[in-house]
């Protein structure tokens, strides 16, 4: 399978990304795990990614995000965090605002986007001068 759409390519790079904070380094397995995608389909994406100069991989099967692989990986988590944040704000679960925030983060337009995270910040921003 191939990396289809814009979607499927970020979710592999933020996964990744949070991988790499978490252990330092990724493999194909490790992505494979997270996900719960076989490997051939993972080592099938990281051709793809890597021809697309998202991810580099060593001689030792550890994967790396290149600075452009970064940048995506962190719009990404970036826009799940806040979308998550906003969503238990307002009262859903959390469970469902972190399923809902998976699917969210790929279609969201950057006006919306801007907004939330604005709002966001703000509330943020109420907190710590509650705070202190």
């Amino acid at each position: 399978k191939m990396i289809k759409t814009r979607e499927s390519m970020e979710n592999y790079l933020e996964t990744i990304y949070i991988l790499q904070q978490k252990t330092g380094y990724v493999r194909a397995i490790d992505i494979a795990t997270e996900l719960g995608f076989s490997k051939p389909s993972v080592s099938n994406a990281m051709k793809k990614l890597r021809a697309e100069g998202y991810i580099t991989v060593t001689d030792r099967s550890k994967i790396a995000l290149t600075e452009a692989g970064r940048k995506v990986a962190e719009a990404t988590y970036e826009r799940h965090c806040v979308i998550a944040a906003s969503l238990m704000r307002i009262g859903v679960s959390e469970k469902t605002a972190l399923e809902d925030a998976c699917r969210m983060e790929h279609i969201i337009s950057e006006e919306t986007f801007a907004c939330m995270k604005r709002h966001h910040q703000e509330s943020l921003d109420e907190i710590k001068q509650k705070e202190s």
